[in-house]
């Protein structure tokens, strides 16, 4: 489920974007997983249904490979195993997108990944189990050929689906994150031949020289009213020289 243009981690598009059911459906990697839902249904559902039948001198149903039940209950465990893995990885795979931590994305491709490879080693076991027993059965009479022929040859399809599965997740777990599409801070490295951080490094102390002001003296025209004796009414007296006194 690789996507194009655009960040991406891990095949899926970055968090944040909507989810398009159609796109979904139409990748490759769903429908095979679907496909392999199919097989694993088909698998277990003949087997469970017309895998065990009534020998002629038994009343116990035995298993139509060569009368092995270990075959029987071997095919059945590992479809039904699938049908859930399936469904399974196809919600996870829906809810990949929204997943913002690339760590939990990596646990899921390899979830997908361990699990996909584990399950193709299993059905081809699965494969070779079936067809060497049914082999060896030789009173195929009261026996439901097509139905021990559909086991055998869905479990070979599976072996090819959950083999494709390995190789997408095989995929995606190697194209990680793409690293140029989303951002990340990278702290400073420390430098320990500095009694501070560089963040917080005090800035150099330059000091300046102080020059006294020049103050410029009165010019020489306007008295200084510093030097001037106190202010001392002077005051003389009025004489009316025209003054004369009644005469009696």
């Amino acid at each position: 489920m690789e996507e194009t243009g655009g960040g991406s981690a891990y095949g899926a598009a970055l968090a944040g974007g909507g989810f398009d059911f159609l796109k979904f459906v139409r990748q490759p990697q769903t429908i095979v997983r679907l496909l392999s839902w199919i097989f694993a249904v088909v698998v277990f559902a003949c087997i469970t249904t017309e895998g065990y039948i009534n020998p002629v001198h038994s009343a116990e149903a035995k298993c139509i490979f060569n009368q092995n039940d270990s075959a029987c209950q071997y095919a059945v465990g590992i479809g039904v195993i699938a049908f859930l893995a399936c469904v399974a990885f196809l919600v996870l795979d829906i809810y990949l997108p929204f997943m913002s931590n690339a760590q939990e994305r990596k646990y899921a491709v390899m979830a997908d990944l361990a699990f996909s490879g584990v399950w193709t080693f299993l059905w081809f076991v699965c494969f070779c189990l079936l067809a060497s027993q049914w082999s060896r059965t030789h009173d195929v009479r009261s026996i439901p050929e097509d139905a021990a022929r559909a086991s055998i040859t869905f479990s070979f399809f599976s072996i090819a689906t959950w083999g494709i599965l390995t190789y997408f997740a095989f995929g995606r777990f190697r194209r990680g994150v793409n690293d140029g599409a989303i951002p990340t801070y990278t702290e400073p490295l420390p430098d320990h031949h500095t009694p501070y951080p560089p963040t917080y490094a005090p800035t150099s102390y330059n000091p300046t020289t102080y020059n006294p002001t020049t103050y410029t003296p009165y010019p020489s025209g306007i008295p200084d009213l510093s030097q001037q004796p106190a202010f001392t009414p002077n005051i003389q007296p009025q004489v009316d020289s025209g003054y004369q006194p009644p005469n009696y």
